[in-house]
């Protein structure tokens, strides 16, 4: 953006489509234009030195000069509106003018508009007039638009001006994209019809049937695909952690690239909240550490339009001019994946990533972020950090959580990517190529763990995660209640994922290849069926206190024998990793609690069938966690200052 942010000058009148055509038409004349920075010094409202220091500042980076200037405070709005329309010896259009043709938008697409930052608004004498918010990229999509609409006469219009009047048209189409963005065939959002219901009623009701009928045997059997499953996902976490700690050189190595000689790029960074008036001030503080350019910074807030008391939050704070709000239009499927794809219209960045409203990132994330991807290959599509809690020691469940946690994210999850299985997102602390994200449609709307799904979503297509040793501090879920509610929307979207991605297997497996498939069913089916059949497991205790069990009878002791072998290894396993995960000095204190984990875990039994439930009656509910609980733990240092409320 070339840093138009104010409106048109108090001179222009509502219909001026005739003249405006005149004056671009004479310009073209003398197509010649003065440099920004010349116009401003001759306006006597910049400096030399002023511009100099902005003028070194984008040799380096991809902002635009009138951006840097407004981030430093060297310029002001108003000035940098005048200062343009002289340069191209234009107006300014905006909201008090009469509204576009929707034809003419319609042509060109809504979707298209925002990205190109342009609305063509009327035709005139055989002319289309195209109002533009980076008139310094017109040349660029100038070729675009003439293929469509012929003649062109170029006008100015602020950003947020451009934004408000396509919403005022398209307001509509626009919130029904981000909810169907995402390719049918990859989406969940046919899991709602009531032939799936059906069918998923009547295939419990047959396992239900088949317990009653046969009950030794059924028990056999699912007690032998509950151990099979066990044993494979245990070895595979061993595999990973073997991994992780063979290869720590590779993985410094990739994990602590240089930024390399290319121009920084401008990072959009969305992060939704939803009736979370609480952690607003402190959201605000934390993101403002973050230390890449202020001018090369652009985080939208995303808001759903009718949570009032958030957005009042917002509206108390002084935000920052790399700071905007993004009110997403109301409807009746609220879900943070439909709120990303409405938000990622407007982002302005080729790099896109995603915070929870509770976060606090390293301060030099973004900077590692960047030279990732600048020294990754094409195919390198997001960039995952770890997550860690700051209030791992409020209670027993927060301490279980983070241990949890960081087995996942410091051995797991960077073992799978070294063993070359497709990651699973998670919902925080991700970057995305933009082009990429685009192309894959977004976030799957309808889908309550729509970062694991995304993560199959870019394997399938040919495009990999890398694993970043940076670390996002977030708030632990440390009770109990909540904390089911928050692991049963986890687990019914690994339902839904499998489910989804399991309707066409012979083209998954094309997809994928042969490793990544089998680690696909081992990590969604796999940890489905061990949750929901953990209380066969629980029955050995049985024999421990001498109060006899069925199996023996009709298995045999060498098929006993092997289950109390796989028993034994898995828990070998957990102990091992979760030993490992906890290296840090901060995390050390952590691995006297690892042998409580046996009855941190039996909650997500108790979860997953909740999530059962929940697959049949609401697929799509979004049972939210609350946030800000716990927030002072982390923090302390600067204080957002806030305008006096009106109320």
């Amino acid at each position: 953006m070339q840093g138009i942010a104010a409106g048109p000058p108090a001179h222009q009148s509502n219909n001026q489509h005739r003249p405006v055509l005149e004056l671009v038409l004479k310009r073209k004349q003398d197509p010649a234009r003065k440099p920004l920075g010349t116009i401003l010094q001759e306006m006597g409202v910049l400096s030399e030195d002023a511009l100099l220091h902005a003028l070194e500042l984008q040799a380096t980076q991809s902002g635009m000069l009138g951006d840097i200037l407004l981030s430093h405070g060297l310029v002001s709005e108003e000035n940098l509106a005048t200062a343009l329309s002289r340069q191209y010896g234009t107006s300014f259009f905006s909201t008090d003018h009469p509204l576009p043709d929707p034809d003419l938008i319609d042509a060109l697409s809504v979707q298209r508009c925002i990205k190109l930052s342009c609305l063509p608004w009327a035709r005139a004498g055989g002319v289309t007039i195209v109002a533009v918010a980076q008139p310094a990229r017109f040349d660029v999509i100038k070729p675009e638009l003439e293929a469509l609409f012929g003649p062109l006469a170029m006008v100015l219009i602020s950003e947020s001006d451009l934004h408000a009047t396509l919403l005022k048209i398209r307001r509509t189409r626009l919130a029904l994209w981000a909810e169907t963005c995402v390719a049918q065939a990859e989406s969940c959002r046919m899991l709602q019809s009531q032939q799936f219901s059906v069918r998923l009623r009547w295939g419990l009701l047959v396992v239900a049937g088949l317990v009653l009928l046969a009950p030794e045997l059924a028990l056999l059997g699912l007690t032998l695909l509950v151990m099979g499953f066990l044993l494979i996902i245990s070895t595979l976490k061993l595999a990973a952690a073997l991994a992780v700690q063979r290869a720590p050189a590779t993985g410094k190595a990739a994990d602590s690239p240089k930024i390399t000689a290319l121009r920084k790029p401008v990072v959009s960074i969305m992060v939704p909240l939803y009736k979370e008036p609480k952690v607003v001030p402190r959201l605000i503080n934390r993101l403002s550490r973050l230390t890449w350019p202020r001018e090369l910074l652009d985080i939208l807030l995303v808001v759903e339009e009718n949570d009032h008391a958030t957005l009042a939050a917002l509206s108390d704070c002084d935000l920052p001019r790399w700071m905007r709000v993004i009110p997403v239009p109301d409807a009746p499927l609220k879900t943070k994946p439909r709120a990303l794809n409405y938000a990622m219209l407007f982002a302005r960045g080729p790099i896109i990533g995603v915070y929870d409203a509770e976060d606090a990132p390293d301060p030099d994330q973004i900077h590692r972020v960047v030279a990732c991807f600048q020294n990754g290959p094409p195919s390198l599509a997001c960039v995952q950090g770890v997550l860690d809690f700051y209030n791992a020691r409020t209670n027993w469940i927060s301490r279980c959580f983070t241990i949890e946690y960081a087995t996942w994210f410091r051995i797991v999850l960077p073992g799978m990517q070294r063993l070359g299985l497709a990651v699973p997102l998670g919902g925080t602390t991700l970057f995305f190529r933009r082009d990429i994200l685009e192309k894959l449609g977004g976030w799957d709307a309808h889908n309550v763990t729509e970062d694991a799904d995304l993560g199959i979503r870019l394997a399938r297509h040919g495009y990999y995660t890398q694993l970043l040793e940076t670390v996002t501090l977030e708030e632990a879920n440390c009770r109990a209640i909540p904390w089911v509610k928050q692991r049963s929307r986890w687990l019914k979207g690994y339902a839904v994922t499998w489910l989804v991605h399991m309707r066409a297997p012979r083209l998954l497996w094309r997809q994928l290849g042969s490793w990544k498939f089998f680690g696909f069913q081992v990590l969604f089916l796999g940890t489905l069926l061990q949750f929901m059949f953990a209380p066969l497991l629980w029955s050995f205790w049985l024999i421990v206190f001498g109060l006899g069990h069925p199996l023996p009878g009709i298995a045999g002791s060498t098929i006993m024998q092997s289950f109390g072998f796989i028993f034994l290894f898995s828990e070998a396993v957990s102990l091992v990793i979760g030993y490992l995960a906890l290296h840090s000095r901060q995390h050390r204190s952590l691995r006297l609690w690892l042998p409580t984990l046996h009855f941190y875990f039996p909650l997500a039994v108790l979860a997953v069938y909740k999530a059962l439930w929940e697959l049949v009656s609401a697929p799509f509910y979004w049972d939210k966690t609350a946030h800000g609980e716990h927030e002072a733990a982390c923090d302390a240092v600067t204080v957002v200052q806030t305008r006096p409320s009106t109320t």
